[in-house]
């Protein structure tokens, strides 16, 4: 499985910087679909042992320093918080971008995950999540809410650190409008009207969402426009089984 990562990255010109560990097989994930909607059961193993000390050699470090956008999923916080410390803080110090994704509820309903979530919060420019993951944060911490729009407008609010400019929180809700929250403003972008009988599985929609908005962020768009790219990948995979484009993009910036 890990050769077959490396030379898929290769094949489609990323750059992957694995840590190896020769003592333990890569990490595995099953997807199950069922109605449409899919459910992930997964096995981490080596995805679990990965370690800080990889971060830092000077390959890796080199690779952070020069990064104008780094994105942390939720899930590494059970893995190596450590190393999201590191490269957070290192966008403090250049002035670049961090992105965190909430990734799943349990993140949030964990204590010492959540902790570490809120630890973050402070160097997080963009915090991505879907309506599940944002009203399970909301319980955690007592807000008595469960209104997205809120909970978009407190985590929004949280103070940024380093001379950081606000934080973006970008909450995903399926078929309906996307919420973006800036300094307790909300506005709301709508997604692609997709025909039931076009949708053949959810599975990689979140992803897909957020590979979308960072390419647009990347060339310098605006919000509207990364939501409209975002929007629009997640569009596109729905349309297909598994994790699997078209050969060739038919989207323009």
């Amino acid at each position: 499985f890990g050769k077959k990562l490396q030379a898929a990255c290769k094949e489609d010109g990323v750059q992957a910087l694995y840590m190896i560990d020769k003592s333990t097989p890569t990490g595995k994930c099953a997807v199950t679909i069922l109605d449409k909607e899919r459910s992930l059961t997964t096995e981490l193993s080596a995805a679990n042992n990965y370690k800080a000390s990889h971060l830092k050699e000077a390959e890796q470090m080199k690779v952070l320093e020069g990064a104008k956008i780094v994105y942390s999923a939720g899930f590494f916080i059970t893995v190596s918080p450590e190393s999201m410390d590191i490269a957070s803080e290192k966008t403090v110090e250049k002035g670049t971008v961090y992105c965190l994704n909430l990734s799943a509820p349990f993140i949030v309903q964990v204590p010492p995950f959540r902790a570490q979530l809120e630890k973050l919060l402070p160097a997080v420019d963009y915090l991505f999540g879907n309506e599940d993951e944002a009203r399970a944060y909301a319980e955690a911490v007592g807000w008595e809410s469960a209104d997205v729009e809120f909970i978009a407008t407190r985590l929004s609010l949280v103070p940024m650190k380093g001379g950081k400019p606000p934080r973006k929180v970008v909450i995903t809700q399926g078929c309906d409008p996307t919420v973006v929250a800036i300094k307790g403003q909300v506005t709301k972008y709508p997604v692609v009207a997709l025909p039931k009988e076009k949708l053949v599985d959810t599975n990689g929609a979140g992803d897909a969402f957020v590979g979308g908005f960072l390419a647009a962020l990347a060339k310098g768009k605006d919000i509207a426009a990364c939501c409209k790219a975002g929007a629009h990948a997640a569009c596109i995979i729905i349309q297909h089984s598994g994790c699997t484009y078209p050969a060739k993009p038919e989207y323009s910036f």
